[in-house]
């Protein structure tokens, strides 16, 4: 099971949830190592559900099977960016692995200075993805705090976390395999035992070339040297 991973190798939130025109939503921004274009992965193996490239080019990814969240959850998770300049390379039901990179910050909507517009919902994506909030702006649907949805670990530099307390995917060591007693009981090898060579009896000294005739009788033997 993925623990979503914050989507970004900077941390440095500039504008947190439920404020200016983040009002009702737990929308953030997010702008990277300084005033550049950093990249966006993919938090989880996602699947994109839908693009609006009308606005902000929103793109939203639903997980393609249930994380496991921060605060505990085990659910689906669906996240939607928004600002990028460029999403030709993007199409519904591209399938992102986690941690590629596939959005970028920038500027496109109503945004002034590169960053990426994030959010965060719990579950599949429903409906068309978002509701207009009793503040008049769109919002995701069935949003959820970003410090209870995503994790961070040692490839994220965290330049501002907007006070918001991340919690760091643990890190899982491998023990060193102790040594086991074979349970094969190691045969011994039996020493060989020397062929003992048995001496042919003696039986007539043959005192010149010639042909001679035996006569033996049944069960009698003849060794010859």
């Amino acid at each position: 099971m993925e623990k979503p991973l914050f989507p970004c190798s900077y941390m440095r939130i500039t504008q947190g949830v439920m404020e200016g025109t983040h009002k009702d939503s737990y929308a953030f921004d997010n702008a990277g190592k300084d005033t550049g274009i950093d990249s966006v992965r993919a938090p989880f193996t996602g699947v994109i559900k839908k693009i609006y490239p009308q606005d902000a080019n929103e793109v939203w990814l639903e997980s393609v099977d249930v994380v496991e969240y921060p605060d505990g959850t085990i659910d689906y998770m669906t996240m939607m960016f928004a600002h990028d300049n460029d999403i030709s390379n993007l199409s519904v039901g591209q399938i992102i692995p986690r941690g590629t990179a596939f959005y970028e910050e920038g500027t496109k909507g109503n945004a002034s200075g590169n960053h990426v517009h994030m959010e965060c919902g719990r579950g599949k994506f429903t409906g068309t993805g978002w509701h207009k909030n009793n503040a008049g702006y769109w919002s995701i649907n069935n949003g959820k705090h970003p410090s209870e949805c995503l994790w961070i670990d040692d490839s994220i530099t965290v330049l501002s976390s907007y006070g918001y307390q991340f919690k760091t995917i643990p890190v899982v060591k491998e023990e060193p395999k102790k040594e086991t007693e074979s349970t094969t009981p190691v045969q011994k090898e039996e020493p060989k035992k020397e062929e003992v060579k048995k001496t042919p009896t003696l039986i007539f000294t043959c005192k010149s070339d010639d042909l001679y005739a035996i006569n033996l009788k049944k069960g009698e033997k003849l060794y010859l040297e």
